[in-house]
């Protein structure tokens, strides 16, 4: 973090000027998916339906909706949205050369069915990465709950506007696109453009303090407005503002400590300007408040140590003893781009503890700031850049600046005894610099390559996390915590990892055959056979059943899912990414654990998701969407699909209840799967999908169950003969389907199995099994 304090400058001897507005000269206020009878109620507001800047295929590539709930204030632009569910889609405004605002508005809740989570996506603008697999569901469920945590209440799902700073070159275009993530839709509620004068707040040198050089906001760079608060002041709405149609915030909420300073008002003093601080910066009523120690004797002239927390703390500038006061009108917080990208992971629903290190003899306020930021103040009248300064916090995981001492000496927490501690050296070496011809997978974390070590003589997948991603330091350490004490056949290993120089990267066994999902759908390698399948389902059941009782504390994986089960070159299904995984109760008398929701979205268990109450038994959830992954090769979540086929775990169970679970079938191994092994696969799949956890199995009898369907599968494949078996297809399912079965049919672990309807019909006794063979594992434990 680059720290800076705050000068103070008189209000005397200068002219004044008369407040006057801003004249922008471009202006965009686009009300997207509004029809355009509805405009009138807001002038400044156009309907994208007839905007000659859309695209012209935005009848097909997008449709516009209103909210299922409608916003308590009922304004313009939160009564409509425009969704995009199919690719991407770019708005295009012609605008003149310089700096603009670019402000987003976004009101996430059920649009036609379309639940508001269930949306992810990104957003670009002129070569800048805006937003990467935003969720407005969870920004404003975070702005929620630190109104809520600062005792200021409101809709449970705020509307928000999220506010950039672009600087348009001599192209004169500033395009705007959104992009879906994959099974998941875009939206946007309104569109706002605004140019800004030159001088506001690019092209400037921020002064800073303790370091010599800082970053240039220059016409290469982007910003995003975090926070922009009217101190000691009220909330002053965008159409008092300058012109530029900033809104600026109270300021109560993010006092912290008992000492709330002095809020004297100026109404009737007269604001001065000059050249250097234009009357454009800030409106009138931002000048005529302010916060102030006031008559407070106690002053701590170096300030605060809790500025290593990110916070601005009131102090007087030690170079002058005279003055023992400080004050500030107003406060600006922003964000800088790096390698052109504003990009931050989604926000976490957690709670905001003390920084350490506070100073502050009184009590903690109640209203606490929600989380960290870049910070920038305004105070007195000329305070530098248009009476605004930035304090810049940069992310520097990545240091650049170690010397061979440093990185040799350095200790780390992170268990060397137990796996290997590579060196940055080593893994540059081994990844050619991180080329991308090394690249055998991206994802949210960042990307893997393949790579050989020892002298090649070891080929690994090397898991490099990017800053960027969702996931952090926390599920870092977890992974390695949990993998370098575990070892399984069915768990992939940990070779090692490397800490240096702020990088965050694992080293694993490389998997010569990727993820499982890799061989299911939406890709171009061989279909699995139906046995391949049952057999990794196995692994993959066994593997969690061993973090589930390995150990004195349950281990629970938290994100299970088809991307999350590897295989070797044998086949052997390996569960992976431990970076969500937690501890089960330490307490024998709990069954769960109470923490935040995470995993991924179609395989979290919706118990766990209105409870927030974590068991073995939400693995077993996510497990059985897995089970109906394998049996139907389609995505969990395809929101293109009519209501009741959207989520596949919903649509499974659907299907199961009125007999027809074999029409959603995998078409390519359709054919193949006896109806006595469907049956049972099926049972196992649909119990591990009931609503209540205590009604699912655990995993050791999905184990068995799965095992059980295999030698159903196995035995009507022997009674039909192996010649038939080796040169053609076994037409099972081609006259007939499943029985009609009810959630309340227990036949899955009662040792019989049967169908009626099919074109053969076997029970475990026909097929000359017995539970003491089914379940022999059970009965003579062995390692694995």
């Amino acid at each position: 973090m680059l720290t800076l304090s705050i000068p103070f400058f008189s209000l005397l001897l200068f002219s004044t000027t008369t407040a006057q507005s801003y004249n922008a000269t471009d202006r965009f206020f686009i009300a997207c998916g509004s029809p355009s009878s509805t405009i009138s109620s807001d002038p400044r507001w156009d309907s994208d339906e007839n905007f000659k800047y859309t695209p012209s295929n935005i009848i097909t590539t997008s449709f516009s909706s209103a909210p299922f709930q409608q916003d308590s204030s009922g304004d313009l632009p939160y009564t409509s949205a425009r969704i995009f569910n199919v690719s991407s889609f770019t708005y295009t405004f012609p605008v003149s050369q310089g700096p603009k605002f670019l402000r987003l508005y976004f009101y996430p809740t059920t649009y036609s069915d379309l639940k508001p989570e269930q949306s992810f996506f990104s957003v670009s603008s002129n070569g800048f990465s805006l937003l990467t697999n935003f969720s407005a569901f969870l920004t404003a469920s975070f702005l929620a709950k630190t109104r809520s945590d600062a005792g200021v209440y409101g809709p449970p799902v705020p509307h928000f506007v999220k506010e950039f700073m672009i600087y348009v070159k001599d192209i004169q275009t500033l395009n705007v696109t959104f992009t879906p993530s994959p099974n998941y839709y875009a939206f946007i509620n309104g569109i706002e453009i605004v140019s800004m004068p030159e001088d506001l707040y690019f092209n400037k040198t921020p002064k800073y303090v303790e370091i010599t050089n800082g970053p240039v906001i220059d016409n290469e760079t982007a910003l995003e407005n975090i926070y922009r608060l009217n101190v000691g002041g009220a909330q002053v709405p965008d159409t008092k503002d300058t012109g530029l149609y900033r809104s600026w915030d109270l300021d109560d909420i993010y006092i912290y400590g008992a000492a709330i300073g002095w809020k004297p008002f100026y109404g009737q003093k007269p604001i001065m300007y000059t050249t250097e601080t234009p009357y454009y910066t800030a409106p009138e009523i931002v000048y005529q408040t302010q916060r102030s120690m006031g008559n407070q004797s106690d002053s701590d002239p170096d300030g605060s140590k809790g500025k290593q927390d990110l916070w601005v703390a009131m102090h007087p500038n030690r170079a002058s003893e005279l003055y023992l006061d400080a004050y500030l009108n107003g406060l600006e917080a922003f964000k800088l781009s790096t390698d052109r990208s504003l990009a931050s992971p989604n926000p976490e629903l957690s709670y905001t503890t003390p920084p350490t290190g506070q100073t502050s003899t009184g009590k903690r306020n109640k209203k606490n700031p929600p989380y960290a930021v870049i910070i920038g103040g305004i105070g007195g009248a000329l305070v530098f850049l248009s009476i605004l300064v930035l304090i810049v916090s940069r992310k520097q995981r990545r240091a650049k600046h170690y010397s061979a001492t440093e990185d040799k000496s350095s200790h780390s927490t992170l268990p060397s005894d137990r796996c290997r501690r590579f060196s940055i050296k080593e893994v540059r070496a081994a990844t050619n610099e991180f080329n991308d011809d090394f690249v055998i997978g991206i994802g949210g974390f960042g990307k893997v390559y393949k790579a050989y070590i020892d002298n090649a003589a070891t080929s690994v997948a090397i898991k490099r996390l990017n800053e960027s991603s969702n996931q952090g330091f926390q599920e870092f350490h977890t992974e390695i915590g949990f993998l370098s004490k575990l070892r399984h056949v069915q768990l992939v290993s940990l070779i090692g990892y490397c800490d240096d120089e702020g990088e965050m990267i694992l080293v694993y066994d490389y998997m010569a055959h990727g993820t499982l999902r890799e061989h299911l759908y939406k890709t171009d390698k061989p279909p699995l056979s139906w046995k391949r399948r049952l057999q990794i389902c196995i692994g993959a059941a066994k593997g969690l059943h061993y973090l589930h009782t390995c150990a004195k504390r349950t281990i629970i994986h938290r994100d299970v899912k088809s991307t999350n089960i590897l295989l070797d070159e044998n086949w052997v299904a390996k569960v992976s990414d431990f970076g969500l995984s937690k501890l089960g109760p330490s307490d024998q008398a709990q069954n769960h654990v109470s923490t935040l929701v995470k995993g991924s979205i179609g395989y979290v268990d919706p118990e766990y998701y209105r409870t927030q109450k974590l068991t073995d038994k939400s693995d077993v959830y996510s497990f059985g969407v897995v089970l109906l992954e394998v049996l139907c090769a389609r995505p969990v979540m395809i929101l293109a699909m009519p209501k009741e086929q959207v989520s596949l775990a919903e649509w499974g169970k659907s299907c199961y209840k009125t007999g027809s679970l074999d029409k959603i079938i995998d078409p390519k191994v359709r054919s193949v799967i006896a109806p006595e092994c469907l049956r049972q696969f099926g049972d196992v799949a649909i119990r591990c999908l009931k609503e209540q956890g205590s009604e699912r199995p655990a995993m050791d009898e999905v184990v068995w169950g799965l095992e059980f369907a295999l030698e159903l599968q196995e035995a009507v494949e022997k009674k039909v003969g192996e010649a038939m078996c080796e040169n053609q297809e076994l037409p099972f399912l081609m006259q007939g389907g499943m029985t009609t079965a009810t959630e309340d049919d227990d036949s899955v672990f009662t040792g019989s199995s049967t169908i009626r309807n099919g074109t053969s019909s076997i029970s475990s006794s026909d097929a000359g099994f017995k539970s003491e063979t089914v379940f022999s594992e059970l009965q003579k434990p062995a390692g694995r």
